[in-house]
């Protein structure tokens, strides 16, 4: 049963994750009130959905502010003037997309990321979109066996093959302007498989196929076909969701409790997107 909301308007995306908000105009100031609503469809629902917003740079910081403080990426190119906004972007002549494999972001850091608040500012006409998987739905989908073999293991998380030099440089003139700094790709952490949602209590699968290289204490050999078999489980039909972007869309989603994977369907189409990602909590 959907929970009533005062002063917004909630549709639920899917059985599994993801609502859409409507009733709402994210360029004006958001009162207490409706920001707690927010806050409880987030939580409920793990990544929520706002159409025919016109944001300004300002504005969509303004907005994410009202959420916990901004974290400055290392790797995207940011938007001119707004060192605290990333651009995302696919050109026409690039082959690859930005985060088409799956993922949640940061997960490489020791302080995972809170939510990621992505905006449609120049959309391909038709692809380009994004799929969500809950990532609690599917950890409770599992035996009680398995569960509790999770409940016990951590996994280990890195940015170094994803933005490090050996990484940029197998891809320099594909990245060239979109990724830099592989310098600065020295994250490495270690979290626990099975995660408890630090505001909702629910548990989840906490591990993507970007960004995690394996179990602790485990070779390689024995955990890549144990976290494959995760990975093809989490994305299951029935945990996702799928996003159809239009210019104003923006998804918010909640980087403890989803997964996402941006589809590159969309050959010799302009794709930019701005996006503020916000600083989480110690999870371990």
């Amino acid at each position: 049963m959907t929970e009533s909301y005062r002063t917004i308007e909630v549709r639920p995306a899917s059985g599994a994750l993801g609502a859409e908000i409507h009733g709402i105009d994210l360029s004006m100031d958001i009162g207490d009130g409706q920001l707690a609503e927010l806050r409880r469809a987030f939580d409920a629902f793990g990544v929520i959905f706002f159409r025919d917003q016109v944001l300004t740079p300002e504005r969509h910081i303004a907005f994410a502010e009202r959420w916990g403080e901004i974290n400055i990426n290392r790797f995207f190119q940011p938007v001119a003037g707004y060192p605290n906004i990333a651009e995302v972007r696919k050109e026409p002549e690039n082959q690859r997309n930005v985060g088409g494999d799956w993922h949640t972001d940061h997960s490489y850091d020791r302080v995972p990321a809170l939510g990621s608040i992505l905006y449609a500012r120049e959309v391909p006409e038709t692809g380009g979109d994004t799929l969500f998987a809950s990532m609690a739905g599917a950890f409770e989908a599992l035996s009680e066996g398995l569960k509790q073999t999770l409940r016990g293991l951590n996994a280990r998380h890195s940015s170094r093959h994803v933005f490090g030099a050996a990484a940029r440089s197998a891809a320099q003139d594909e990245n060239r302007g979109r990724i830099g700094n592989p310098d600065l790709a020295n994250q490495d952490a270690v979290h626990p498989v099975v995660l408890r949602h630090p505001r909702t209590g629910r548990e989840g699968l906490y591990v993507n196929p970007d960004f995690t290289v394996g179990i602790e204490g485990w070779r390689d050999a024995e955990s890549q076909p144990f976290l494959d078999m995760l990975y093809r489980h989490a994305r299951a039909p029935e945990f996702t969701c799928r996003f159809r972007w239009h210019e104003g869309s923006i998804a918010f989603w909640d980087n403890l409790a989803t997964c996402h994977r941006a589809l590159n369907d969309y050959p010799g189409q302009r794709r930019l997107m701005h996006r503020i990602t916000l600083e989480g909590v110690p999870i371990d």
